[in-house]
């Protein structure tokens, strides 16, 4: 099968994790997970990069939610093979995360989902965007553009907050191209959820929300549950759309307890 480049880093020995980041960012905003593996070793994980997005280049044809899940999921085929594997996405790699569960059904032992894309548009239910802290002064001294983009993806805008964004965030945010998210952002959504027309998956499944997320918000992903009959389920209070890094402690938890399960059922 010939695919369309894909760039990935490989970390780790053992069973394929397949880790897909969210839009205009790249792998690196996932990488506050690695200290779990720490603790669990045994698991390959594979960032990558989407298409348009880090290292990897755009789609020769227009960029779509359906264009970038076929695009991925032609690249597990080729590079995780046949193996076992579990996947993580985040956001918009949730949604994609989703659509390679359902094309792969039993070999997929479980997904984690953080913050998913489930709705768009006027169809999401959202918080009231809230800010837990601010430092004003921090602010005052950002580019527009990064201080609008902070305030949108994180809960608590101070300086420890923003190094964090600065070192996990901004630097994908820079290197994405630009014409291809414009596509993509009109072509959002895959046609329709990916779980309809699979059977309910028996993996362990682990879904992860934030109670000030102001772009996915955190009701809209209850009605996940239904498709999947082993999934656990945390609403975190004091993160916003990034819990892996603004609640990282928290997240490495509730992800170490997924790979247990995963384990148990593999």
């Amino acid at each position: 099968m010939t695919t369309h480049h894909i760039w990935h880093t490989t970390r780790g020995e053992g069973i394929p994790l397949v880790m897909i980041h969210g839009y205009t960012i790249d792998h690196r905003l996932l990488l506050p997970l690695e200290p779990v593996f720490d603790r669990r070793p045994g698991w390959r994980r594979l960032y990558l990069d989407l298409p348009g997005h880090g290292r990897s280049p755009r789609l020769p044809g227009t960029t779509s939610a359906a264009a970038l899940a076929e695009a991925v999921a032609d690249w597990v085929a080729d590079t995780v093979g046949d193996e076992p594997f579990a996947v993580l996405g985040q956001s918009f790699g949730g949604q994609i995360a989703r659509a390679v569960t359902a094309r792969f059904g039993r070999q997929v032992l479980g997904s984690a989902l953080l913050a998913p894309v489930v709705r768009w548009g006027a169809e999401r239910t959202l918080p009231d965007v809230t800010t837990l802290e601010r430092d004003e002064a921090l602010l005052a001294g950002l580019p527009a553009e990064d201080r609008d983009l902070f305030g949108l993806v994180m809960a608590r805008l101070t300086r420890s907050d923003h190094e964090l964004f600065t070192r996990h965030l901004l630097p994908g945010w820079r290197a994405h191209d630009r014409g291809a998210a414009a596509e993509l952002e009109a072509d959002f959504l895959l046609p329709e959820w990916p779980e309809r027309h699979a059977p309910a998956h028996q993996g362990a499944h682990l879904l992860v929300t934030a109670r000030q997320d102001a772009l996915v918000g955190w009701e809209d992903q209850m009605e996940l549950l239904g498709h999947y009959p082993h999934m656990s389920a945390a609403i975190l209070d004091g993160a916003g759309h990034n819990p892996q890094v603004e609640s990282a402690g928290r997240v490495h938890d509730l992800v170490a307890h997924w790979l247990d399960a995963l384990r148990q059922g593999a």
